[in-house]
Order: structure tokens, then C-alpha cells, then sequence
């Protein structure tokens, strides 16, 4: 009975020892295995025993990406302007092997390393420069990391420069600068709108005075082709008349001729014209030869009665 009681006793401790040395390792999850206090291996998610006493678990690493926020850091900038930074530094480690055995203190290390270069790269920039340059000096600190914690197994993804907080009296300078610059863009706004405003105003009175002179113009023609007509329609009345007054002349002259008229009734349509011709305003009057001699014959004509 004694014997069967250390038997059991020597049973439940191998149990003890046997489920204490399994280890189920998570995802995400690196464990750094050491044998005799050396570097054995490095177990990745999964099923793993460790040999009790010989082997221990040295170090469990994370191998999330993970974000440190590092506190303000005086720098100062190429025309001597003190500001304060602070860093956001976006980092994975890649080695276990390496993290847990190239650097003491791996995030202590990234945090003076950020530092150091944060202040390198703003010493070559003038304050108008680094105000404007976040991108650049993201770019330049990430690549100085990340060549820089390479050995240690890690590798930064991305750094962010998440405040940039100069002195107060650079804050009001900028301030009043700011507000300067707003009331100058404010009076080139005002400007160009009233120079568009004359503009517009000129074009508007250019098109009226255009389309002012067509409209003369349209009319001057309109009327200069209503007075050309008004001739037309006349010229063509006279000559229309005329025409008439020629056929009808024609007529009468046929008429005429068709009756045959004797001499004495000629010579008596011609002493009427003469007459007409006579109490006219001419101040000298030919006589054909004919008619003379007609005058002539009525004058002998005259003195014969008498006598």
C-alpha cells in the first residue's frame, strides 16, 4: 500500500510536468524558445512540448503591427525657431530571434532613434519649410527607421508627425499672417468682381450700340428702297402716260388721216396754234413761210370787205 501510494504520487507529478511543458501557441503569436539559457528555436502558432528543466519559453512576442505614440521633442529648425513634435511610429516585428537578442529596450531604442533623426531632418528646414513638408519628413524618418531596426527584426511601416506646435509668438505672427493674406485675397475677389461687373457693364453697351446702328442702318436701307420704289412706280406712271398720250395721238393723227381734212382745214388748225403760241411769254416768235402767206391773203382779204 505504501509502495502503490508513491506510485501514484510519481504519476501525477509526470502529469504536472507534461501539461505545464505543452504549449498551444496563439495566432499572431511568436514564442523564443531557450535550451541550457541558449537560443534553440522559435515556435510559431500551433501545437509544441518543451522539455521540462532543459527548455524555457525566454520570450513571447507579438507580431501585430503596433503603434507607439512617442511625447513631444524639442527641435530646432534651420532659421532657429524652437518647436515641439511629437511622433506616431507604426512598426512590425518581423524576427522574433533578432528582437529578443539585438537591442535592450527595442522601444526605448525607437524612440531616442526617432529623436535623433526628427531633429536632423528639422535642422535642414527653415519654419515655413517644415510646416508645409509633413509628407517629406514622414518619408525621411520612416526610411532612417526602418534601416536603422532592421537588425533588431523589426520593421516600421509608417511614421506620422501627429502635432507640430511652434512658440506663441510664432503662432500670433502666423496668425496675423494668416489674416492678412484672407483680407488680401478678399480685396483681389472684391476687384476682379467689380472689374468683370465694368466689363460686362462695356459689353453690354458696345452690343446695344450696335445693334442700335443696325437697326439705323436696317431703316436708312428700308428707306432708301422705299424712295427707290416710290421713283420706280412714277417713272414707270409717265412712262406709262406717255405711252398712252402717244397712242392716243397715233389714234387721233389715223383718225385724221383716215377723214381726209382739205387744206383750209389745215391752214385753220395752224393759225389756232399760232395763236396759242402768240399770247405765250416768248419774246420772239418765227412765222413758218406758210402761214405768212396765209396772213398775207387774210389781209387782202380784209381790204377787199372794206372797200
Amino acid at each position: 500500500m505504501h509502495y502503490f501510494f508513491i506510485f501514484l504520487g510519481i504519476v501525477i507529478f509526470l502529469l504536472i510536468v507534461v501539461v505545464a511543458n505543452v504549449k498551444i501557441v496563439p495566432q499572431s503569436k511568436a514564442y523564443v524558445i531557450e535550451f541550457l539559457g541558449a537560443y534553440k528555436e522559435t515556435w510559431q502558432t500551433g501545437f509544441h512540448i518543451k522539455i521540462p528543466f532543459v527548455e524555457k519559453v525566454s520570450k513571447i512576442v507579438s507580431l501585430k503591427e503596433q503603434v507607439v505614440d512617442f511625447p513631444p521633442q524639442p527641435v530646432i529648425t534651420k532659421d532657429n525657431v524652437t518647436m515641439q513634435i511629437d511622433t506616431v511610429v507604426f512598426f512590425q516585428i518581423t524576427d522574433p530571434k533578432l528582437y529578443s537578442y539585438g537591442v535592450e529596450r527595442p522601444l526605448s531604442a525607437i524612440e531616442n532613434l526617432s529623436a535623433t533623426t526628427l531633429r536632423n531632418i528639422i535642422g535642414e528646414l527653415e519654419l515655413d519649410h517644415t510646416l508645409t513638408s509633413r509628407d517629406t519628413i514622414n518619408a525621411k524618418i520612416r526610411v532612417t527607421l526602418d534601416e536603422a531596426t532592421d537588425p533588431w527584426g523589426i520593421k516600421v511601416n509608417r511614421v506620422e508627425l501627429k502635432n507640430i506646435i511652434p512658440p506663441a509668438e510664432i503662432q500670433d505672427a502666423m496668425e496675423k499672417q494668416m489674416k492678412a493674406e484672407r483680407q488680401r485675397r478678399e480685396s483681389i475677389l472684391k476687384a476682379e468682381g467689380e472689374k468683370a461687373s465694368k466689363i460686362l457693364v462695356a459689353e453690354g453697351h458696345k452690343e446695344s450700340q450696335i445693334l442700335a446702328a443696325e437697326g439705323e442702318k436696317q431703316a436708312a436701307i428700308l428707306k432708301a428702297e422705299a424712295v427707290k420704289e416710290s421713283k420706280i412706280r412714277v417713272a414707270e406712271g409717265e412712262a406709262a402716260a406717255i405711252v398712252e398720250t402717244q397712242k392716243a395721238t397715233a389714234e387721233a393723227v389715223g383718225l385724221i388721216n383716215n377723214a381726209m381734212p382739205g387744206y383750209g382745214f389745215l391752214t385753220l388748225k395752224s393759225l389756232e396754234a399760232f395763236e396759242k403760241a402768240a399770247n405765250g411769254q416768248a419774246t420772239k416768235i418765227i412765222i413758218p413761210s406758210e402761214i405768212q402767206s396765209i396772213a398775207g391773203l387774210a389781209t387782202s382779204l380784209t381790204e377787199v370787205i372794206n372797200k
